[in-house]
Parts: structure tokens; sequence; C-alpha cells
């Protein structure tokens, strides 16, 4: 191969990223082994509020999204990074709008010639630019906003089923197969989740965040926050005060 063809490479390398601009309801992005931007689509550079990829290069999710987001977005990225492979998660995250939406995620390892790895790649779609993949999503959408409305209250599975004209067996089967969860999971999350933004945005006591997020046994609060999140509670308030600090 003459060295003219060889230059040809970088070029040809941009040609096939661009493509992924043609693609108007899917997210695409490219970061290094610290999650920084090295590419992203017009899709997501529209999404995280830059008129351009040099005003994305370099960022993290912090400089993007609210700080328990970006964290659950960075984690995802060393889990990948450590082997773990993201298909297809149905999940419930904000649009461009802060409104709650469904998004269907997917994001893999990139590894050099060595084998070694380098960064992470991903893709997420809108569900409901999706008809076919929301149709299915929506035979559980009214227990899963009931969920997120009154999270912070003693949630009965009776009352789901009650809410999606469903037996409690089949509420339960609809959750394994579109959420991959159990509805308790998926309360439980919920409001784990809620517990991590509140432990990030505000000072409330741990004791107190626990309680405004569903929880009435401290112990038993932590140990579901160590399960999920692979950290106590108390570790991710002094991270993000040392990280305030060194701002």
């Amino acid at each position: 191969m003459s060295s003219e063809q060889q230059s040809i490479k970088p070029t040809e390398k941009q040609q096939i990223l661009q493509m992924f601009n043609l693609l108007p309801d899917v997210l695409f992005w490219i970061k290094d082994i610290h999650s920084q931007i090295e590419y992203a689509n017009t899709v997501y550079l529209e999404q995280v509020g830059v008129k351009n990829l040099e005003q994305a290069l370099g960022k993290t999710d912090y400089d993007f999204f609210p700080p328990h987001i970006a964290k659950q977005f960075i984690t995802d990225d060393k889990k990948v990074m450590d082997g773990e492979l993201i298909t297809d998660r149905v999940e419930l995250n904000s649009d461009q709008k802060g409104n709650i939406a469904w998004f269907l995620t997917s994001k893999r390892p990139i590894f050099d010639e060595q084998g070694n790895i380098t960064g992470s790649y991903g893709i997420t779609r809108h569900l409901e630019k999706n008809s076919q993949v929301l149709s299915d999503v929506q035979a559980i959408n009214a227990p899963v906003n009931f969920i997120k409305e009154n999270f912070k209250s003693d949630i009965k599975i009776q009352q789901l089923a009650d809410v999606a004209h469903l037996s409690v067996s089949a509420l339960e089967r609809r959750f394994k197969k579109y959420l991959m969860k159990t509805p308790k999971q998926f309360i439980n999350q919920t409001r784990l989740e809620h517990a991590r933004r509140l432990l990030v945005e505000t000072q409330l006591p741990i004791s107190e965040v626990a309680y405004q997020s569903g929880f009435i046994e401290h112990s038993y609060f932590s140990k579901q926050f160590r399960l999920l999140f692979d950290e106590q509670p108390s570790e991710v308030r002094n991270q993000n005060q040392s990280m305030n600090m060194k701002v």
C-alpha cells in the first residue's frame, strides 16, 4: 500500500463515523478510558446542548448532565471497560426538555490492536420514535408512572396490578420481559436513584435522604444502596464534597 493510500485512512474513518449523523433518532458517542468525549454524532450534541463537536471534545458527562445522572453514566462506562456488556437496556431518563422518557441503550468497550481496552462507545435510542418497542413498553407504562409518582409511600404489588388492569402474576411477567426486573426491584431502584440524587445535590443528613426516598430502616437503605451502586451512601456524599472543594 502506497503512502498516498495510507493517508486516506483517517478520512475514511471520519466518513464512517459521520454515517451516524444520518440516524435521526440515535445518540452515538465514543469516549476514552477517562470517559472523555472523543466523538459524538449530531443528535448527541443536540441532546447535550452544544453546537458542534469541538465544544464536546474532552468533556465528560459531568459537563452536560446533573451530577447523579452523570455519575451513573460514568459508572456504566467503567463497568463496560471491565467487561460488562450493556445491550438494549430499557431505561427511564430525561429528554431534551427535562421530561421523563423511555430510552434503549447499548454500550461496548473499544480495543486497540494489542487487545487493550482504550475506551468505550455506545448508542441510545428514544423509544417514542420506535413504535414497535414503545408499544411493548406501554404495556407497563401505567404501573411505572404510578411508581415514579408514589415511590416514597408503601406501594403494594396488588396496587400496581390494579393500575395496570392485570393479575399480579401477569404484571410481574411483563416487568421481567420489558425491564428485566420485578416490580419490587423497580420500586427499589427508583427509590435508590432518588436517594443518590439527594446525596449529590443536597446536604440533607443521610438518614433524612433515606426517609425521603421511601426507606424506613437506615441499615436496609445502606445495604440496598451498596448492592445497586457498589458503594455506601456516605462514600457518594464524601466524593461529591471532595469534587466541590476542588472546583
